[in-house]
């Protein structure tokens, strides 16, 4: 009646929440109306063993004709009217868990297809905006941006190659006689030679010798005068 009176029309979304509404609270008041049958059966089993017992108790009181009161009681008195109602009773639960299994099928069914109205959405969302991105996109723009990107990186990479030769070039020298040292400080030192002290007692023997020398020069020199 909405268009009649001017009101808004509702979207599919909004009736697809309005039928699962309805559907949900059908399924609850079929569970409702199902779980009084429940209840019902079990006062009608007890009202039938109530009527039972109350029959053996008239069996007992005619013991001559207990075939004959076993009957009236049992299967024309109250009880067989109360297993009609229990029968019926049993066959309408039944049928409340065939309609509340329909409708939950119903209600699956319009989840689903809500799902599936969710999903199409999302992808149509999701189009759009792709649709957008490529718009903004310029291939050639974006192929000059990256050729340029990667020369700068190039360059770059040629600068840090250069300044770490350098500073290797630098240090080289240093690190390898530093190297070297301890190299053969670590090999002295497991045949048990301290270094610094064959350097402290090589210092004096080096200079004695040098002074033999310069005296045995002197000497010659002498020599070779007075032959002249």
């Amino acid at each position: 009646m909405s268009f009649l009176f001017g009101g808004k029309k509702k979207t599919p979304q909004e009736l697809m929440r309005e039928y699962k509404r309805n559907v949900d609270k059908s399924v609850r008041e079929i569970e409702r109306e199902k779980t009084k049958l429940q209840t019902q059966e079990k006062k009608i089993i007890n009202d039938i063993r109530k009527a039972a017992k109350e029959g053996q108790m008239v069996k007992g009181l005619y013991p001559s004709i207990d075939t004959i009161i076993t009957a009236i009681v049992l299967f024309q008195g109250p009880v067989r009217v109360m297993a009609k109602d229990l029968v019926r009773t049993r066959a309408q639960i039944t049928k409340f868990y065939q309609m509340k299994c329909q409708m939950q099928a119903v209600g699956l069914r319009l989840q689903t297809i809500k799902s599936t109205q969710a999903m199409t959405e999302a992808m149509k969302g999701a189009a759009k905006a792709m649709k957008g991105m490529n718009a903004k996109v310029n291939p050639i723009a974006m192929q000059r941006i990256l050729f340029e990107f990667e020369k700068q990186s190039e360059i770059m990479d040629s600068k840090q190659e250069m300044m770490d030769d350098a500073i290797d070039d630098a240090f080289e020298a240093d690190d390898e006689e530093a190297q070297v040292d301890e190299v053969i400080g670590q090999v002295l030192s497991e045949i048990g030679i301290d270094l610094g002290d064959q350097m402290h007692h090589a210092a004096p023997t080096a200079a004695a010798a040098n002074a033999q020398e310069d005296l045995d020069a002197d000497l010659e020199a002498r020599l070779k005068n007075l032959k002249s």
